[in-house]
């Protein structure tokens, strides 16, 4: 029987063999390794992965799927909504998951900020997004991209746009274009304190064309920081770097 994608899950079915192919091949799946899929679906992805790895994790909300893919014996199904999933807890005890999928576009961002806080139980990430949201994630300062989400994932990832994918590639084609994201986390991570770090941000871009003296001077008065620190700027021309240390040094 046929499965009818359902909207309120933000379905959309990868059915495209040679974009199928080409993410798999990103990825570079070896057997055994703990990797965990977000959002198999119709298994488009899942089998060509299972196949290399031996054994794999998914999570899959719609009860549905969930119970088709029950009857793979090689998968690990976890019938959860994925922003309550404790990545940490699925990884074995010495290792580190790779996660990979075709994120819902509806909740992506919501996804991404939930995998940063188990970042340390993560070796690397490979998604399918919405490629306006790839493109806000590797943007560089001054560009019209470069925001809150460039800054909260740059600080803790090296991210590569490795594949674009067009509308057509899916079953019912999305409205917008599509690409596939490559998150490593950094070795190397700055030590401070993560949400002290996305308040300063947040206020930061809260008034992007604005001069920072107005939103985040305030903010740093209120905080008595009397540090060396360009207001004169906007947000879109800070680096990741110099709000990193920012943060270190409130």
């Amino acid at each position: 029987m046929k499965h009818i994608a359902r909207k309120r899950f933000g379905q959309h079915f990868l059915s495209d063999a040679g974009v199928i192919d080409a993410i798999v091949r990103a990825i570079g799946p070896q057997h055994g390794e703990p990797m965990v899929e977000i959002g198999p679906g119709l298994a488009a992805l899942t089998q060509p992965l299972v196949e290399r790895l031996g054994q794999l994790t998914v999570i899959e909300l719609d009860r549905d799927l969930a119970q088709r893919l029950r009857n793979r014996p090689q998968l690990h199904v976890v019938e959860s909504d994925v922003l309550k999933v404790d990545f940490t807890a699925l990884a074995p005890a010495g290792q580190r998951l790779r996660v990979v999928g075709n994120l819902p576009y509806n909740i992506s961002t919501p996804i991404l900020f939930h995998l940063l806080d188990h970042v340390d139980a993560i070796q690397d990430q490979h998604f399918m997004l919405q490629k306006e949201v790839v493109d806000r994630m590797v943007a560089a300062p001054s560009t019209a991209a470069y925001g809150r989400l460039s800054v909260m994932l740059q600080w803790r990832y090296a991210m590569e746009n490795v594949l674009f994918v067009g509308p057509e590639s899916f079953d019912p084609p999305p409205r917008v274009d599509s690409a596939v994201v490559r998150m490593e986390p950094l070795a190397q991570a700055p030590v401070l304190d993560a949400a002290l770090l996305s308040e300063l941000v947040q206020v930061a871009f809260s008034q992007r064309r604005k001069l920072l003296r107005h939103a985040l001077g305030r903010w740093l008065e209120a905080r008595q920081f009397a540090g060396p620190f360009d207001l004169q700027r906007r947000a879109e021309e800070v680096p990741v770097a110099e709000f990193v240390a920012l943060a270190q040094a409130l």
